[in-house]
């Protein structure tokens, strides 16, 4: 516009400065009239083609770089920038906004160069390509799934998702620990309810069903699943709203897991004890109905990393007893292990919510150890979560008894190249070993 504006006037500045050369002329003579001032050059638009062709080779470069979520540039400089310029809070919505309009990038190699021969693992009756996924809390409402299956998970787990629209807890409720890879959140289950996550579910499936033949999973992915997690409602009935979220959401779902062990929302983890989660669980069991796609999602359920032994036994006996598929180990911690925590702020450190990041790894794979002993008579699916953040890491679930792991916050600092780093440093490690995914798992018990 600035540019335009100049040349407009340039052109009046001109025509005015003929009319009155010329009348001088006529007045006047023997004196040097003054030539016209040079045309306004615009420093906006490039003249030579060379310029023209190094801005456009630039252009396609740095593009090229921020489609690719191998690109060092997401994990060193524009995560960083969105950590600097946003609070926890902001950073997290503005991720999904990117995410929910295909504005990120995705792994450019995850079809034509697919280990599948080594990290391929079947499970719930499906095969899933690589035995990496995302945990539940980052796509709380269902609005970046696609963005999130590109960036090379081979599980999307979306909610937790309660049945009423509720806002959770007061902010600020989510706090970045830098100095460890760390956050502590007590958002409280805030949810936009069934209904509105339903409607984001159905426009999905309607767009994919009519472009993609006979689809493999509700993930629309070859190779891939997606998963649903469903909470309560803070005044909620513990059993109602669970049931209410299998019913309504199992036909979107290829998996349903039912989250009692958030530390935000009162009494939640009270429903973790043998007689009200076997009662929960069984009841739930026998309110499925086939997803649109014909196939009974199984069904899982999230714990915490805090239970003792006796607590992570008596809960193995209620999944057995229930007739559930699987437990997610873990969710949150509320435990604060200061003497390995590099943050010394203690307010910081101290706030309330539920700790996760790499301080939450030994909780984590120590529950899934206790788990796994207590269930590996039985085909209940454990899956590894809380503190995995690079191929090593994923290597020591698999090897716990791990059938596949989340990730979260690791991805939130890495970056959306975390999956595709994870899945090559598991491909080599596995290499060296001579073995695949599938022959590790649960290998601890040997």
């Amino acid at each position: 516009m600035y540019s335009f504006g100049r040349s407009f006037k340039q052109g009046s500045l001109r025509a005015t400065w003929g009319n009155i050369t010329s009348k001088r002329l006529l007045q006047t003579s023997g004196k040097r009239i003054p030539s016209p001032p040079p045309p306004l050059q615009s420093s906006f638009i490039p003249r030579s083609p060379i310029t023209w062709a190094i801005g456009f080779v630039g252009l396609a470069v740095g593009g090229y770089y921020y489609l690719d979520a191998r690109s060092a540039l997401h994990e060193y400089i524009i995560c960083p920038i969105f950590r600097a310029t946003t609070s926890a809070e902001q950073g997290h919505k503005l991720g999904i906004l990117f995410m929910k309009y295909n504005l990120t990038p995705r792994l450019l190699d995850d079809d034509i160069n697919n280990p599948d021969d080594i990290l391929g693992v079947d499970v719930f009756g499906s095969h899933l390509r690589n035995p990496i996924g995302l945990a539940a809390g980052l796509d709380k409402d269902g609005e970046a799934i696609e963005a999130l299956f590109n960036s090379g998970f081979s599980y999307v787990e979306v909610g937790s998702i309660t049945p009423l629209p509720q806002p959770g807890n007061p902010q600020p409720r989510f706090f970045r620990l830098p100095r460890d890879d760390a956050v502590i959140n007590r958002y409280g289950f805030n949810s936009t309810g069934h209904f509105n996550v339903i409607s984001n579910l159905k426009l999905r499936f309607n767009r994919l069903f009519e472009s993609i033949a006979n689809p493999h999973s509700m993930a629309f992915r070859e190779g891939k699943l997606l998963g649903i997690n469903l909470g309560k409602n803070k005044l909620g009935d513990e059993i109602e709203d669970y049931v209410a979220g299998v019913e309504r959401l199992s036909p979107y779902a290829d998996v349903l897991i039912i989250n009692v062990s958030s530390p935000n929302t009162p009494g939640l983890r009270d429903l973790q004890s043998e007689s009200k989660l076997t009662n929960l669980l069984t009841t739930v069991v026998s309110k499925r109905i086939p997803n649109l796609l014909g196939r009974l999602p199984p069904i899982l359920v999230k714990v915490a990393p805090d239970l003792t032994e006796p607590e992570l036994e008596s809960i193995a006996n209620s999944a057995k007893q229930s007739k559930v598929d699987g437990i997610i180990i873990s969710n949150t911690t509320i435990q604060r292990p200061k003497d390995k925590l590099l943050t010394t702020d203690e307010d910081l450190i101290n706030e309330t919510g539920g700790l996760s990041g790499k301080p939450l790894k030994p909780y984590s794979l120590k529950a899934l150890r206790t788990l796994r002993k207590y269930t590996k008579d039985s085909n209940l699916v454990l899956i590894g979560c809380g503190g995995i953040s690079n191929g090593k890491d994923a290597l020591e679930f698999g090897k716990a008894g791990a059938t596949f792991i989340q990730l979260y916050t690791a991805f939130a600092y890495k970056g959306p190249g975390l999956p595709g780093k994870i899945r090559d440093e598991l491909v080599g490690l596995l290499k060296q070993e001579g073995k695949t995914w599938q022959d590790i798992i649960g290998e601890d018990d040997k």
